[in-house]
Order: structure tokens, then sequence, then C-alpha cells
């Protein structure tokens, strides 16, 4: 058979299951017929889920030669095996999973975030990047004029654009001076290649367009439309030839390592090599999305549901890296962040933190914890997986798999701690993906021990607060205000303050004060 004809979209469906269509009220439903009734709008044309899901398996069968499944879902208990002297569990999955560095390029191309792919030279980043381009609608001619290609001698205005000679030359002040702005500043799609080559400079006028959609130059202002960028490095460190500043750093939201390429696939390369075959020049039609597409898929993204108990280990896990005993009185000052900002030294302070189990309390492990930004980012992504399956709800491995992807480069590794001593744990220095998957099983064993699913009081004060506290007479308040007080005087029992505790003990606090302000408003009224 022909290459060519090879190179077909995968038929419907591509996970087949039964799937429930949410009905969401859009303003044209008011104008529908008959004939429309009971047809959700998400039905009424093949299922943007669908059409992503075809785009995901041509790239893997066609384009990428990506033979990994990191990926993994199971529907029922799969087969595993241990390999190798250290006994490195592979497991077969028994549900549809997915290879990392084309699912999330994918789903970054319709959250429109900034994923940032790293490895060496060669392996399929900038192709990758492209492809998604194409994906988006643009042809290979503008794709390639459009990437920037860091390198040591890039300015501002080889990132941005230049001024026009005859209006420097004639304007009487800097609103007369117009810029040509450079075409990629405009497009849906951005791609940096070799970003850690890029001048310390240049970085900073290159954040500001990440960051905030605009470029300047000379007290001009081009607004940029929300775009999904794609940004290539050759190590996962920021180095290169000059450092990545923080900020600019701070502003990916997903990183995805180009793994290497198996040699039992060269054959495949071979048959491109004779049948004349670039995978980016026969990208099907049926596989491209538009502007509304995108935008559509994005809206139906964010219906998707997590559901509350999901959400609460979410909490718990993402509660236990901000506290620092020893970086202040105060308990709000106890963090971190305000370590950081101190400029001591964290193996100094870290060594004064005694008396708890340091290997247990996952804590430990990091030198910061999360921006709002890497919230709210870790959010989308897990909602974005969940749509790409054809789910309406969050799933538990939702989770687990793409968390880590999201964290790889917001979470500080200390890699002095104690856990990393611990027999087998050493490769997870080294193995971040898998490190950070390791610290959500180990925060969801710990809740499960505690048994918050059946019983936790502070959520219980959570649900009672949030139906609000107007018609709550002064009686309830104060039993409310009493019950949280007993609750912090068990937790002084315990002498010891876990990093799982900090933001409930705050959270009571918070609850206190509300409460408080509201008894004092109350006795005012009579």
């Amino acid at each position: 058979m022909d290459y060519r004809t090879r190179m077909k979209v995968s038929e419907s469906p591509t996970n087949p299951k039964e799937k429930t269509a949410r009905k969401v009220f859009d303003i044209e439903d008011l104008y529908r017929g008959p004939l429309d009734e009971g047809k959700p709008a998400e039905s009424r044309s093949e299922d943007l889920d669908e059409k992503m899901r075809k785009a995901y398996f041509w790239l893997t069968n066609h384009a990428l030669i990506t033979p990994f499944y990191d990926i993994e879902y199971n529907e029922e208990p799969p087969a595993q095996y241990k390999l190798g002297d250290r006994q490195t569990v592979l497991t077969l999955p028994t549900g549809q999973s997915y290879s990392s560095f084309i699912l999330l390029p994918l789903l970054n191309l319709v959250v429109q975030k900034r994923c940032l792919l790293v490895g060496g030279p060669g392996r399929g980043k900038t192709a990758s990047a492209m492809l998604m381009g194409i994906l988006a609608g643009y042809s290979i001619k503008e794709l390639k004029r459009s990437i920037q290609h860091g390198q040591p001698q890039m300015t501002i205005s080889d990132l941005l654009g230049n001024p026009l000679p005859s209006d420097l030359m004639n304007a009487k002040d800097m609103g007369d001076i117009k810029i040509a702005w450079r075409k990629w500043l405009s497009m849906k799609v951005k791609i940096i290649d070799e970003y850690n080559r890029i001048p310390t400079r240049t970085q900073s006028a290159l954040l500001t367009v990440m960051g905030d959609n605009y470029a300047e130059l000379l007290d001009q202002i081009y607004e940029c439309p929300e775009a999904a960028w794609y940004l290539t490095a050759n190590d996962d460190e920021g180095g290169g030839t000059y450092q990545v500043i923080e900020a600019l750093s701070d502003r990916i939201d997903v990183v995805v390592h180009a793994l290497h390429f198996n040699t039992r696939f060269l054959k495949e390369l071979l048959s491109r090599i004779e049948a004349g075959i670039k995978p980016e020049e026969m990208v099907p039609d049926e596989i491209i999305f538009n502007d509304q597409e995108i935008s559509e898929i994005h809206r139906q993204i964010l219906t998707v549901e997590i559901p509350r108990t999901l959400m609460r280990r979410i909490e718990f896990f993402a509660s236990q890296f901000e506290f620092f005993e020893s970086a202040g009185e105060q308990f709000e000052y106890k963090t971190k962040d305000v370590l950081k900002l101190s400029g001591q030294d964290f193996r100094q302070m870290a060594s004064l933190e005694t008396g708890k189990d340091q290997v247990k309390d996952i804590g430990y492990q990091t030198r910061n914890g999360f921006s709002v930004r890497t919230f709210m980012t870790s959010l989308v992504f897990i909602k974005a997986v969940a749509f790409f399956r054809g789910n309406n709800k969050v799933g538990f491995d939702d989770v687990r798999n793409i968390i880590p992807f999201v964290l790889h480069d917001k979470l500080a590794q200390n890699s002095d701690a104690q856990f990393f001593e611990q027999p087998g744990n050493e490769v997870y220095r080294i193995d971040k993906i898998s490190w950070i998957r390791k610290l959500f099983d180990l925060s969801c064993a710990e809740y499960d021990r505690q048994g918050l699913d059946r019983k936790d009081p502070i959520r219980d004060l959570e649900e009672s607060f949030d139906k609000g506290l107007e018609g709550v007479s002064e009686k309830e308040t104060k039993e409310q205000m009493v019950k949280i007080e007993r609750m912090l005087e068990q937790m002084a029992k315990g002498r010891k303050i876990h990093s799982f505790m900090y933001d409930d003990v705050l959270k009571l606090k918070y609850f206190h004060q509300r409460y408080t302000n509201y008894m004092k408003w109350l006795q005012w009224k009579k």
C-alpha cells in the first residue's frame, strides 16, 4: 500500500463509550425551531472532543513518531511486569492511554496557554509546535516566517519590530513614531525556539508579550490576541546561553519532555524518505480547527465538572507545600515565600525544623508553594484532559496524570530532603514527572488515612458558612464560634503543625473572624 494512502484520519468513534450530552443554555436556543428540539447544542455538529481525538491520533500515527504511552488510564486491573536491576514496573494500560508529547501541546492549543517543550536537539520539539500551528489553520510558510529563533544577538527590535526611519527623522514627539511590528505578534500560535538563548534584556520584552498580551516599543503599544505559546529548550533547568529570568520561567504553564527516538521505528523514517513525505505538508483539512471551534472548545472545557470530593483531594495536596514553621513569628508569615524574601539560607533554616517526620511530611521535599496562577492553570488543564476523553466530569486519573506536567517548573525541589535519601527514592531527584506524581500519591494516602471523605469537620463548617449569614441568629453564631475554638484546642494538643494543617488553621481563623464581625453587628442591631 502506498504510504500516502495510509495517512488517513481515524474513523469515529475514536473512544467508543456512552456519552451523556450536557444541555448548556445558549441564546440561540430561543430561535430554534421544532426540528431542533431535544438536540443538545454540543451534538448539532461533530463533537469537538471527537475532532480533537482524531487530530491526536493522526499526529500519533502519521506525523510525530512517539510510540510512548506515559499518560496511562485503566478500566480494569492492568498486567504489570518488573524489569531490570531496580525492578521497575512496566504497566500495560487497559484503557485508552496517550503520549504526553502530543496530548499536552494539543490541549495547550485549545486552552491557549504556554507550553515548554524540552529535550535534546533533533527530537521533534519544533516540529510538534509547527504541527500545532497547522492545526490552528496557519500555512507552513506563515509558521516558518513567524518562528522566533533564540540567539545571543537577539535585540528587542529583532523580537518586536522597528520604528519607521522616516518617522524617526521627522517626529516631534514619541507619539508620532510608527512601528513596523513583527507579524508573529498578531498570530494565535506563537513559537519561540530555544528561548533560553535569548539575552536577558530581550527576555524582559518577551515577558510582557507572554504575560500581558501586548508589546511596547518607543512608547508605542501593540495589543496581541490570546494565543497558544510553544517554547523550546534543550534542557529543563533554564540554562542555555542565558539564564532564563524567574518571571519568564514562571509564565510557563506546562512542561513536556521530548523523549528519545525508538530505533524500532527506523523503517517508518525510511518509508517517509522513499515516499518523499513531509507530514506537516499533508495534514488533513478535517482535523484543522478554526478560531470559532477553538473558542467553543475552550468554553466547553470550562463547563466540565470537578466533583467536590475530588476537589477536596486537590486542595489537600496543594496545601502541603507553603508551610515553613521557622519562617515567621505570626502564624500567617510561616511560609516558604517569606523565607525566600528574607534572603536567608534555606538549608540552614530547614535544619531548625525538628520534631516532625521529615520523610512522611511531603512539604519538606520542596522549597516553595504554589502561586494563584499555578492553581488556575492546573484546574484548566485537568478539565481539558477530561473533555478530550469525552467526559463531563473530571476523574481521579485526570488529576494524577496532568499535575506533574503543570507543576514541573513550579515546584522547586529540595534535593537535600531526607525523603530522597531513602532506598529507591534517589531517582526522584532526576525524574521530576514521577516525583510529582509520587507526591500526589503520598498526599492521597494521607488523605485516605485521615478518612477525610467520610469525616471532615472543616468541610462541615464550610457548608454551613456557604449558606450565608443572613438570618443566622446570635445563638447559632456563638455555637459556630465555639466549634472553631474547640477544633483549634484539639489541634493544639497534638503540639505539632503538619504541612497539611496550615491552611486549615488559617481557614478556621478566617471563619472565626467573620462570625466575630457578624456577632458584633447583631449586637449593635438590637
